[in-house]
């Protein structure tokens, strides 16, 4: 990794183009990746796609709206990460979503 000469900035090498990311500037020097630099671009791919509802497991839990047995749940990290995840809970019924925090 090579750092700009002018501010420290990370130097950016694209189709061997060298520039600085937060400057713009052009070092003299030529710069070559070596092979552990180097960054395989792969391919994206959708995990979960929106309204695919039964790749949840189910558990038994009460919905507060309609008081079916079987809800949907998920977890997720929404605050700091020295805090415990977030339980997101979405009725088999009727589609009631609520969270439980631990």
């Amino acid at each position: 990794m090579d750092f700009c000469e002018r501010c420290g900035g990370v130097i950016l090498l694209q189709e061997d183009k060298a520039a600085c990311a937060s400057c713009g500037y052009r070092p003299k020097k030529k710069i070559k990746l070596e092979a552990s630099e180097k960054i395989e671009k792969r391919e994206t791919i959708a995990v979960i796609k929106e309204g695919q509802s039964n790749i949840y497991p189910i558990v038994q839990i009460k919905c507060p709206k309609c008081d079916s047995n079987k809800a949907y749940f998920w977890t997720t990290q929404t605050r700091s990460s020295d805090e415990s995840e977030t339980k997101f809970y979405k009725c088999v019924k009727c589609n009631h979503t609520w969270r439980v925090y631990r």
